[in-house]
């Protein structure tokens, strides 16, 4: 096994731009392990640790991803009561999108259930907003616009008794 090297301290910041423009890129998996290279250091770098959740939900719904609970499991890590709640959402949303991108059936039954756990972690962070902030309502209107807009994104059926065939 090979030993990890450590970065530097002062070379923190441009690693983590690296990961962020490894990410626009789309590379995740790259821009997560530079992500983690620079929490190694310093696991109170909130950039890092943001761009992580980012990049672990741009693999949902790929071989060997993250699960959401361990992607959510870094977000009370955040410092900011806002950030927590807005990537709680932004976790969920992405996690019903992941849904949508399957195909089969109850796909959008299991992503109407994460849309209404995003939609709800965006109104907690919209009270915890700054003035002109609008990202919380921005991703909320999305997500609203997605359940309004797919006949196939709806709530599970109440009756779930099996019929028997006469």
């Amino acid at each position: 096994m090979f030993q990890l090297k450590p970065l530097s301290r002062e070379g923190l910041d441009a690693a983590h731009d690296r990961a962020v423009h490894y990410r626009l890129l789309n590379q995740p998996r790259l821009a997560e392990s530079i992500c983690r290279d620079v929490l190694a250091v310093d696991e109170g770098h909130q950039g890092a640790r943001i761009t992580l959740i980012l990049c672990l939900c741009d693999q949902f719904g790929q071989e060997g991803s993250a699960t959401v609970q361990q992607v959510l499991g870094l977000v009370p890590e955040l410092d900011d009561p806002y950030d927590r709640a807005y990537y709680s959402g932004l976790v969920c949303e992405r996690r019903a999108q992941a849904f949508l991108d399957q195909t089969g059936p109850g796909t959008g039954t299991m992503a109407y259930d994460w849309f209404m756990d995003a939609m709800e972690h965006y109104e907690d962070a919209e009270g915890l907003r700054d003035p002109g902030n609008d990202d919380a309502i921005l991703r909320w209107n999305t997500c609203a616009r997605i359940v309004n807009g797919r006949a196939d994104v709806r709530p599970p059926p109440q009756d779930r008794t099996p019929q028997l065939l006469e």
